[in-house]
């Protein structure tokens, strides 16, 4: 037990500094931030979408057996269709501009992390987004990268148009006004040359890249991404992350925030690319989507719902009121109770299961999508609601309600022997300190 205390020691020297400076490492919090920031708009604007797609299959629907909920749905999906555009509209202006809204947001929580003006800055951002992505053509906007698929683009232009306010700002490049000039005014002068550098820089950029290559900006930076894509956005490369987020856990650092940004951006990504199709009438096809993201958490990083559940039956009266304090929270995702309260952090025994079981329910749900037996997701559900919900949320699916249950039902199994062996040694180690 020294062994392993000294090696999970020397882990913990090593790996703390690192990951505590990764999770305090101001651009990321800025990505995070600013993608919560225009998470609202994604989740109201996926309930007109759901509206929109009422959950029947006209092909199987028989007005002749069908019941009364059956007819209503059937109803519903008949004045959805010959509504389509009106009812969409709210969709394609908050969802649909998701990647607009993200560009204010980041840029806007990055300038506040430097104590800059934010709202100026995020504006900047918006406008430089706007000039780069949203080319006119026949006096007609293209909206392709105003939503998640400019998304990474957002993100890019979010962080540059900051930095270069920032390098602004330590090099004192204002221009001195008198006493008398109202803030307002000086404000706005001085807010221009950071705005006239990121066009210059940014739009400059666009340009010199569509000369050379042929391609936008938004377009280029995509054909860039596309290997580091191509591993996060495979179902191993995601595993690879999330047990690299999950491993950090093990150590008391927050592994979820450091690798939020990543996966969650490819999940909201892909589920976008699932809503345009069922928008258009199509199947969803990526696998890779949102929900993948909600399975790795699923009852908090490590999986541990199941945990919880085998505590609410512990022998062991304080691990049975510890159960029942987290079992809330667990539900809608949250585990911190029993990361720090059991604890999993520096716990050998629970960290074999608390690894495994997230890449089981990943391999388990990508197999169960590309097969059929449960539902691609097409629909941004809102963060921290019971996973019940979020698995009917993000499909109108009942199946995948029963499946996120199985996985439930499956992670007892899996945490079961390893939880024995912890409570046995509990119970031990409270015999040997009562003698």
């Amino acid at each position: 037990m020294n062994k392993k205390d000294s090696l999970l020691e020397k882990l913990d020297r090593m790996l703390s500094p690192i990951g505590t400076k990764i999770g305090n490492q101001i651009h990321l919090k800025a990505i995070s931030s600013g993608m919560m920031f225009g998470l609202p708009f994604i989740v109201v604007g996926s309930l007109f979408l759901i509206f929109a797609n009422p959950p029947i299959n006209m092909d199987l629907y028989d007005p002749q057996t069908a019941n009364i909920f059956v007819r209503f749905l059937a109803a519903w999906k008949n004045f959805a269709s010959a509504n389509y555009e009106l009812l969409t509209a709210p969709y394609n202006m908050t969802m649909g501009i998701f990647g607009l809204i993200c560009a204010f947001g980041i840029a806007y929580s990055l300038a506040r992390e430097y104590k800059l003006d934010a709202a100026m800055n995020g504006m900047i951002s918006l406008a430089v987004f706007m000039l780069v992505v949203a080319s006119s053509v026949d006096g007609q906007i293209s909206t392709e990268f105003l939503g998640t698929n400019g998304l990474f683009v957002a993100i890019i232009i979010g962080l540059i148009v900051v930095e270069v306010s920032r390098l602004v700002e330590v090099r004192n490049w204002k221009i001195s006004m008198p006493d008398t000039v109202p803030p307002a005014v000086t404000a706005f002068v001085n807010s221009m040359l950071p705005l006239f550098l990121n066009i210059i820089l940014i739009y400059g950029l666009n340009v010199l890249i569509i000369a050379l290559t042929g391609s936008t900006f938004p377009q280029f930076i995509m054909l860039l991404l596309t290997p580091a894509l191509s591993f996060s956005g495979n179902l191993w490369g995601f595993i690879a992350i999330v047990t690299f987020g999950n491993f950090l856990w093990l150590f008391g650092i927050n592994g979820t925030s450091i690798i939020f940004p990543i996966v969650f951006s490819i999940g909201i990504t892909n589920t976008g690319i699932n809503s345009e199709l069922i928008a258009s009438g199509q199947e969803a096809t990526v696998a890779m989507n949102l929900q993948m993201f909600r399975i790795s958490v699923l009852g908090g990083a490590g999986g541990t719902l199941g945990l919880i559940i085998l505590m609410l039956r512990s022998k062991l009266v304080h691990l049975k009121t510890l159960s029942k304090i987290s079992i809330i929270p667990g539900i809608c995702g949250i585990n911190e109770p029993v990361i720090f309260g059991l604890p999993i952090v520096f716990n050998p025994i629970l960290a074999i299961p608390f690894l495994l079981t997230p890449i089981i329910n990943l391999v388990l749900t990508y197999y169960a999508q590309v097969a059929g037996i449960i539902s691609m997701g097409y629909i941004i559900d809102p963060s921290f609601t019971p996973f019940f919900a979020q698995a009917y949320l993000a499909t109108m699916d009942f199946r995948n309600v029963l499946f996120y249950f199985g996985l439930v039902i499956l992670s007892i199994f899996i945490y079961y022997p390893f939880f024995k062996v912890y409570e046995n040694s509990l119970s031990r180690q409270s015999a040997m300190e009562n003698q």
